[in-house]
């Protein structure tokens, strides 16, 4: 058979899974792959990797087979359907992925200033001005500066996929699940459009209210667990996507200038991406010209 049609998502569902799409097209006489058929089974047939010495064949199970009732009591709760979906795409992409994650930080001194500056009309349009505004910002012309993060690789690894839009996905923390909603265009709207939408997309995901079409797509994604804490994470490339960047807790750093040392506010910058697509001295590269963005948010106003 020439070709399969399958989504991303079937791909990588099937590739946790351990089910060639290839051999389930031909088992069921079709050219055309669903969910429905992955999730159904067909045979099974997987890579023939060799399992790890007492761990599980992932072409056969989830997870470790044990009685843990056995060494004292324990209550049961399903996963549910989403998070299912999820942790099969996530599986599947810490598999196939060669991933690394680049460490750095941006100060956020000239970034808080603005916005204490901008509180005032921030309220008089009824919009929540945070730093993650200014980041997803930066973040949209760093890929316009380099495309190769904008991209994707093709099905079969052998092209790689230059986008002429940037679309940025924000990972959202939901009850029901982590959402990851996209911002569309964002490299044209300006500061306070993207300020609306990220507080626009963020409610209605908490409300399970997003229509499918506003998943899906991005250029790249952003996770932020700056509200929560930490000082550093290795966020999971999202394919078809080659990079993720994560953010964490702001924290004051003692820079020298001379034998003068200085208290700053940083933010802490982790870029996982795709080794297959960029390598270490690009990455490092794109995060300090992030970074610079950050740090002076007025090259973003022009």
């Amino acid at each position: 058979m020439d070709s399969v049609i399958a989504s991303p998502s079937v791909r990588a569902l099937a590739l946790a899974k351990g089910i060639e799409i290839e051999a389930l097209a031909r088992e069921l006489g079709r050219t055309t792959i669903g969910r429905e058929d992955v999730e159904g089974g067909g045979s099974g047939s997987g890579s023939g990797a060799p399992q790890a010495s007492g761990g599980p064949d992932p072409a056969v199970t989830a997870y470790w087979e044990v009685d843990h009732a056995a060494y004292g009591p324990v209550t049961e709760e399903p996963m549910s359907r989403f998070a299912l979906v999820a942790a099969a795409n996530l599986s599947a992409a810490h598999v196939a992925i060669p991933q690394v994650t680049h460490h750095d930080r941006a100060e956020v001194t000239a970034i808080e200033a603005l916005r204490k500056r901008l509180k005032p009309e921030a309220q008089a349009r009824g919009v929540k001005l945070t730093a993650l505004a200014f980041q997803v910002m930066a973040l949209a012309r760093a890929l316009r500066e380099f495309p190769r993060f904008n991209a994707s690789l093709s099905p079969d690894g052998k092209r790689l996929i230059l986008k002429d839009y940037v679309h940025i996905g924000v990972a959202v923390d939901t009850a029901h699940g982590l959402m990851v909603p996209v911002i569309r265009d964002a490299d044209k709207k300006r500061l306070w459009q993207i300020a609306a939408e990220i507080a626009d997309l963020a409610g209605r995901a908490q409300a399970r209210k997003l229509g499918p079409e506003e998943m899906g797509g991005a250029s790249m994604s952003v996770t932020s667990l700056g509200g929560i804490g930490g000082i550093g994470f290795t966020p999971i490339v999202n394919p078809p996507e080659v990079a993720i960047l994560g953010i964490t807790r702001v924290e004051t750093v003692t820079v020298w200038e001379g034998e003068t040392p200085r208290p700053v506010d940083m933010v802490p910058l982790d870029l996982s991406y795709d080794h297959r697509v960029i390598n270490g001295a690009d990455a490092a590269r794109f995060l300090r010209y992030l970074g610079g963005l950050i740090a002076d948010p007025r090259r973003l106003m022009v």
